[in-house]
């Protein structure tokens, strides 16, 4: 009993004394409770809806303004043509669109069906459905109205579904796998092996050698980039021969887009093993750091738009959702970097960004 009793005052007295461990243990539950709660949501909201309308009438004036009005859309564009409706999809400006035919109200007035088609981004297929039937129960509420107190009116939707018509899940969550095997494979790794070396002295050893602290973290980072440029191609292949997600756009592109949020993991792997001192404070923190943020709120398994204004604005600064973004416009919609500039340059932002804090705080211990 007194030995278990010293074990036991031992191991809580490291606990007290290590304060960072002890601000991670605290701090964890309640990270994971605020996340969960909050990002966990199968509601649909902010629908980014495209009109096309090539002649307004009374009609169609009238059914945009009732989904315009649910809190459910967002008009971002009225065009006059189908054509117009390419570029929003592409680049994620519009993930719905509502076509009405010309001549829709002369159509009602006169006693003939109308015809109306919804066209929705199915690249995250359940949402896409969800949003589908939004937009057929705000047609049909105003079909029963207006026949309740006119003549009956026939309105008849077609439903079509961009980028993923068979709507597989699968299309949904491949992508956003590469994300998070990348996410362990760079941060999560990186992070406890560097971290391992410092509690052996390894590192304490390369801090005073003539190497400088740049050198060492291209040293220490090649390996790892190499590891997850073969994770990606690996990805790739099972996603294309076991799940038969398709690949659209460039296999180069979606590469170097790959190599690039490794880069930016890594980095910030690095940085949390310059900020720790034992590999379970390390573990913890890239947990906290990436993992959680990853699953949670890349867009990766929940949407965006679903998720409150404050963890939407946090979402900014969570490298996967930039990347989760990236390889699905690339595999699902074949778009390329014309459309993809914006979040490349943010991922590069990032990795830059976090590279020079990472050599900064290597500077700091070698002093």
């Amino acid at each position: 009993m007194n030995s278990l009793r010293g074990l036991l005052q031992k191991e809580v007295f490291h606990i007290l004394r290590d304060r960072r461990t002890l601000a991670v243990v605290v701090l964890m539950p309640v990270v994971q409770v605020i996340l969960f709660g909050f990002a966990i949501r199968t509601d649909v909201k902010d629908i980014r809806l495209a009109i096309v309308d090539p002649r307004p009438d009374h009609v169609t004036l009238e059914i945009r303004n009732r989904l315009e009005a649910s809190e459910a859309f967002r008009t971002v564009a009225v065009v006059p043509r189908t054509g117009d409706l390419e570029g929003l999809f592409q680049r994620g400006a519009a993930q719905e669109a509502v076509v009405f035919e010309p001549g829709f109200a002369e159509r009602l007035d006169r006693g003939f069906p109308a015809r109306l088609q919804i066209i929705v981004d199915a690249t995250e297929p359940n949402t896409a459905s969800t949003r589908q039937n939004y937009t057929q129960a705000v047609i049909r509420a105003y079909e029963r109205e207006r026949g309740a107190t006119t003549q009956p009116v026939s309105i008849v939707t077609q439903g079509r579904m961009r980028f993923n018509p068979t709507s597989e899940s699968a299309h949904l969550f491949v992508p956003g796998l590469m994300a998070f095997v990348l996410t362990i494979i760079s941060a999560l790794m990186t992070a406890i092996s560097l971290t391992r070396e410092k509690e052996t002295g390894t590192m304490e050893a390369l801090l005073v050698s003539p190497l400088r602290p740049w050198q060492i973290i291209v040293g220490k980072v090649v390996p790892y980039l190499a590891i997850g440029f073969v994770s990606v191609l690996l990805v790739i292949v099972e996603a294309r021969l076991v799940f038969g997600v398709p690949l659209r756009g460039s296999m180069i592109l979606l590469l170097t887009e790959g190599l690039l949020y490794i880069l930016v993991s890594l980095s910030l792997g690095m940085l949390i093993s310059s900020r720790t001192s034992s590999q379970r404070v390390a573990m913890m923190g890239a947990m906290i750091g990436t993992m959680l943020p990853t699953m949670l709120l890349s867009g990766f398994i929940f949407p965006i738009e679903s998720m409150p204004k404050i963890l939407q604005w946090v979402s900014h600064i969570i490298p996967a959702r930039w990347f989760v973004e990236i390889a699905r416009s690339i595999m699902l919609k074949g778009v390329g970097l014309e459309f993809l500039w914006s979040q490349s340059l943010v991922l590069l932002g990032m990795a830059l960004v976090l590279l020079v804090m990472s050599t900064r705080s290597f500077h700091i211990r070698l002093e």
